[in-house]
């Protein structure tokens, strides 16, 4: 939605909207609106604090504390200088093994990865015992920023033995694609998910603040006969993705 058409909408919602509501609250349900039915798209940055007041008639408090309690409900975020763009959110199925890419596309988003590392290495001890490998096994052990439509949405840490994924130069965007035509594709997960807070590490790389709280997807891949293909470790910023499941009695 261009600048002066989400303006003159808005100065209309606010003028219409219920008398007995906060005139923030009115603002505040005005732009939520435009954002849940996507006519602000996710990155679509606002106008300034005093562009929003004086196009609908407010205080820039009343239009800051309609922004904050959008923030606080994960519908905007306010990046550095200023900026308060509308957030990307996904949800994720937890019944149906598919990657990232694949469920990037399904919401019409760009999927991307912005690689920080990726080389063949010995095991850990924790790898050894998911992967149930031994200490003289090569691994490719791979570290990623992945990113939909340029926003990043998750820190990936992936290992694979080399007997599926022979070297790291295989993995253009998507591991799965390359699991795929080595004839790897894993059938069958079993994932474990806890939350933490986001360390300096995680809120660099994430663009979140440190203490952010994160959700952390551990999941082991298993082939059709049942070898294990892959050990990979996900770290979501909590706004940003919500896991949906389906539950039968």
């Amino acid at each position: 939605m261009e600048t002066p058409a989400l303006l003159a909408h808005l100065k209309t919602a606010v003028t219409r909207a219920d008398i007995a509501l906060p005139l923030h609250k009115r603002l505040k349900s005005a732009l939520e609106e435009l954002i849940t039915d996507n006519r602000l798209k996710p990155g679509a940055a606002l106008p300034g604090e005093r562009a929003l007041a004086e196009a609908v008639n407010l205080s820039r408090v009343t239009v800051r504390k309609a922004i904050e309690l959008l923030v606080e409900e994960g519908y905007l975020l306010r990046r550095h200088g200023a900026r308060t763009e509308v957030r990307s959110r996904v949800e994720k199925s937890m019944s149906t093994l598919t990657s990232f890419s694949e469920d990037m596309v399904a919401r019409g988003l760009n999927p991307g990865c912005i690689w920080l590392n990726k080389k063949v290495s010995r095991p850990s001890p924790t790898e050894m015992m998911a992967l149930g490998i031994s200490s003289d096994t090569q691994v490719i052990r791979m570290t990623r920023i992945r990113v939909a439509d340029g926003t990043p949405m998750a820190l990936e840490i992936s290992t694979v033995p080399v007997k599926f994924l022979p070297s790291p130069d295989l993995v253009g965007d998507s591991l799965y694609e390359a699991l795929d035509k080595l004839g790897a594709m894993p059938e069958r997960a079993i994932q474990r998910m806890r939350s933490r807070l986001a360390s300096a590490y995680d809120a660099e790389h994430l663009k979140c603040d440190i203490g952010s709280p994160m959700l952390i997807m551990e999941r082991r891949c298993f082939l059709a006969d049942g070898q294990i293909v892959e050990l990979s470790e996900s770290r979501y910023v909590g706004d940003i993705y919500d896991f949906v499941l389906e539950l039968n009695r």
